[in-house]
């Protein structure tokens, strides 16, 4: 079973957990502090991923690290990952499970890459357009390009949506080509 499916699945299994239960809040605000945690620590990415270390081991170790901080549940399932050596996967599993949880309460999280810096107003009106394109609320991660030349672009998914002037001059190049 591939990295992603494996992520996948214990993800979707913590989050129908966590909703039952009505404990959300809590797993996620842990699961934000493992990653945070885990991010800033090259010692503790190297522990998860080594298939040297056994999974007993990599749970005590985190069972200190993050010792009164983590709720019982999430420690539950940092446990249940250790066990069916699965430990390696945390991080992406937290990155899954936060993308099923704003899937489930219809936030999309989008890219806008802008050539000049947006300010409140200007953004506020693309998110809401944005909304109103999709028909879901917006998380958006707003970023300066200066390669642009002008415009933004704005990535949902899969999909581009691609308002740079460069990409317009390069269409008015294409379409003169085809005209000639």
């Amino acid at each position: 079973m591939s990295t992603a499916i494996a992520s996948r699945r214990y993800a979707t299994a913590l989050l129908d957990v966590a909703e039952e239960g009505g404990f959300v809040d809590t797993v996620t605000a842990d699961l934000e502090m493992i990653r945070d945690t885990a991010s800033g620590s090259r010692e503790l990415l190297k522990l998860l991923k080594s298939p040297l270390v056994k999974g007993d081991t990599k749970f005590r170790v985190l069972k200190e690290v993050f010792k009164g901080k983590l709720g019982e549940k999430t420690l539950l399932f940092v446990d249940l990952l250790c066990r069916k050596k699965r430990a390696p996967l945390l991080l992406e599993v937290i990155d899954e499970y936060a993308a099923l949880r704003d899937e489930r309460s219809g936030i999309l999280n989008i890219d806008v890459r802008s050539a000049v810096e947006l300010d409140q107003e200007q953004s506020g009106r693309l998110i809401d357009g944005l909304a109103a394109y999709t028909g879901k609320k917006i998380r958006a991660k707003l970023s300066l390009d200066e390669q642009l030349l002008g415009g933004a672009t704005v990535k949902i998914g899969d999909t581009i949506l691609d308002g740079s002037v460069r990409h317009q001059l390069q269409l008015l190049k294409g379409a003169l080509r085809e005209s000639v």
